[in-house]
């Protein structure tokens, strides 16, 4: 399943909306944090609300059919076993998650060892696919912390395992977050009919529509309401 929104520029903070991903992933997070940023996220008719798993499933007085509902997977270092990231991600859909964001597993990466790589994504393909269909898959590379070669075939790795989007960052590495440049690789890498996802670090009009002009096709940001309001309604 490949889900992308095309090389469209958005001109109105309503076409803007439909790229991000508006997020919550703060572990000290309330239920009545997490609930406002729901909230917030349908009145804004934005992509996705992006929150922690321990959320789900959500009442569904704050969710809409035009909002998909986002999580994280092995979050945020990525070093978990692969059995506990498919059994995560399975619970996750289950529960109502409509798109799984993973963290790829750095050391494997660092390592050089592809293989492993694809068979971690894989296997958390698989399992989403066994509980429901039409869901989407993420991964994220943590490309700050990656050389241009990591960042390069860490994307073909994730796309050969079964990925719809890669995702620049978690937000909580030392290295930073989204870079344009980043972003620019992987979108190069992918082609044209995977997402790209920027997230970590993007908090104004100007830094979205960078990371889209660079080939992002989803924004992910807590920000959100600061990103808007640069927009023309």
């Amino acid at each position: 399943m490949r889900r992308t929104l095309g090389d469209v520029t958005p001109r109105t903070a309503a076409e803007l909306a439909k790229f991000i991903d508006h997020t919550l992933l703060a572990p000290e997070a309330t239920r009545d944090e997490v609930l406002t940023v729901c909230r917030d996220a349908v009145a804004w008719k934005v992509a996705a609300v992006c929150i922690s798993p321990s959320w789900l499933p959500l009442p569904a007085d704050v969710t809409s059919d035009d909002v998909r509902v986002c999580t994280v997977v092995g979050f945020p270092s990525g070093a978990h076993s692969t059995a506990m990231k498919a059994a995560e991600a399975a619970e996750a859909v289950r529960n109502g998650a409509d798109e799984i964001d993973m963290v790829v597993n750095l050391g494997l990466v660092r390592a050089g060892e592809w293989r492993g790589v694809e068979s971690d994504v894989r296997a958390v393909r698989n399992a989403i696919d066994l509980v429901a269909s039409e869901r989407v898959l993420k991964v994220i590379c943590e490309s700050a912390a990656l050389s241009d070669d990591e960042l390069r075939n860490t994307c073909r790795a994730a796309v050969a395992g079964g990925a719809d989007f890669v995702k620049t960052s978690t937000g909580f590495h030392k290295a930073g977050g989204a870079t344009e440049r980043a972003v620019a690789i992987m979108r190069e890498t992918v082609g044209d009919n995977i997402g790209v996802k920027a997230s970590g670090g993007i908090r104004t009009t100007a830094a979205a529509l960078a990371m889209i002009a660079a080939g992002a096709t989803r924004i992910g940001a807590s920000a959100t309401r600061d990103i808007l309001v640069g927009m023309p309604r």
